[in-house]
This record gives structure tokens, sequence and C-alpha cells, in this order.
């Protein structure tokens, strides 16, 4: 039995602190996705790292806005709500919002962050999920994302003969331990995130340009209790697809 509640409270099974890179397309996606979890790993004393693709220029609900102003606004956003759940460093890749492209240009940009950064844990979307709930589709940068990063972990990060460039800068070769995907259909990992919901929370509150009905937010992501608990005394999971290297 103690062994089992060991489990529960550390799924990860990490024996010594992680340097983790949570790597996804636009503002927001980190703490929509998995921001819960984020929270519980900086509280754990892992160090968290967001390298952003885009710098979510498109991201407005039917009304025009001038793409650098967005862009400005969205980086701000972003930033607070990255202090919110404890994470340390942001960078943005700056690739056009909705125009994510799986090329090489895009891979090596993403090869660079890995070797500059040595991640021991790499956050991505799973590139195969089209539909993450029965009433959407999923956004293409979503999936294109995390290809263009599974890309970028196996075979290029850790290995000198892709973009060789980057030796001369001094990015030399990185493996990762773990890769984790979420927005995934296909989890095989769960993560207990009950005592850190409310700080996803807080930190989706930073994203007022994308969230027009804040109440409505709050609901909605309450709800998103686990089935077995109730209202009084609800409990919240975040889920993952692990992949361990070594």
């Amino acid at each position: 039995m103690a062994e089992e509640n060991e489990v529960q409270r550390n799924p990860e099974n990490w024996s010594s602190p992680q340097k983790i890179l949570v790597i996804l397309a636009h503002p927001d996606d980190p703490e929509f996705f998995c921001g819960a979890t984020i929270a519980r790993w900086t509280r754990m004393g892992h160090t968290v790292e967001y390298c952003l693709l885009t710098r979510g220029d498109k991201g407005v609900r039917g009304q025009l806005a001038e793409r650098e102003t967005l862009s400005r606004l969205r980086e701000e956003e972003q930033t607070r709500a990255a202090g919110v759940l404890g994470v340390s460093r942001i960078r943005f890749l700056d690739f056009e919002d909705g125009y994510l492209q799986p090329d090489l240009a895009a891979r090596r940009e993403v090869v660079a962050a890995l070797r500059e950064v040595k991640p021991d844990v790499v956050v991505t979307s799973d590139p195969t999920n089209f539909f993450h709930r029965e009433d959407r589709i999923n956004h293409p940068d979503h999936r294109i994302a995390g290809q263009i990063v599974c890309e970028a972990v196996y075979p290029a990060s850790g290995n000198p003969l892709f973009f060789p460039e980057l030796l001369e800068k001094g990015l030399d070769p990185h493996e990762i331990k773990e890769l984790w995907l979420t927005l995934t259909a296909q989890p095989n990992m769960m993560i207990e995130v009950t005592e850190t919901w409310e700080l996803k929370i807080a930190a989706l509150k930073q994203h007022r340009s994308q969230i027009e009905n804040m109440e409505e937010m709050e609901r909605m992501q309450r709800q998103r209790r686990v089935a077995e608990s109730s209202e009084e005394n609800p409990r919240y999971v975040e889920t993952f697809r692990r992949i361990k290297f070594r």
C-alpha cells in the first residue's frame, strides 16, 4: 500500500530535479494543455522553460487586429501567465501563427533550442491528434508543432551530422531522457493536479485577449474534475503520452 501511495504521489519517479522544456505553438497553449502539471513541477523544484513557435499573431475572435500589436499583447500575457506557474524563461521562435510547417527551417530552430537548453524532459503536443474533442478540430499548429518537435528530438538533436552549422555556434548534440505529449488521445500517464488546479485557472486569467468570458472559462475548468469526484471535493488530473528514451 505504501508503494502504491508513493506511485500516486510521485508518478514521474524522478530522483533529482529535472530541466523541462515545454515546446508548443502559441501563447496560452502551455496553460490550457498542462498548466496545472507545470505548476506542480515548479513547486517540486524542477526547472521549467517555455519555447513557443509563434507569438499568436492571429489570435483574434472575429475582429481584425494589427499583427505586431497583437503579438506584443500576447507576449505580455504569456509572460504574466508563466510567472503565475513559476516558469523561469520563455523564448519565442517567431514563426507566423497559423502557418507552421514541419520543414527543415523549423526543425533547425527547435534543434538549436534543444541543444542550448539541454533539457532532460521535453513536453509538446501530440502530432497525431486531429480531433481532441468531439466538437472540435485540433488547430493544425498544435499538431505540426508536435511533429516539428518529435523530428527535432529524434534523430536531429543528438546527431552532430544534422545542422552542423550549429556546432560552430557552440550548440553541441543533446539527447533528452523523456518526451511527454499533451493533448493526446493515447495517454499512458495521468498526473494528479488537484492542488495546483487553481494556479492553472489563475494563469489562464492572464490571457485576457483570448478569453471572452472569464466566468465561463472558470466554470468550464472546474467542471473538468474526474467523474468520481464532487463539486465539494473535486479531483483534477492532466494526461500525457510519455516516451522514455533512457
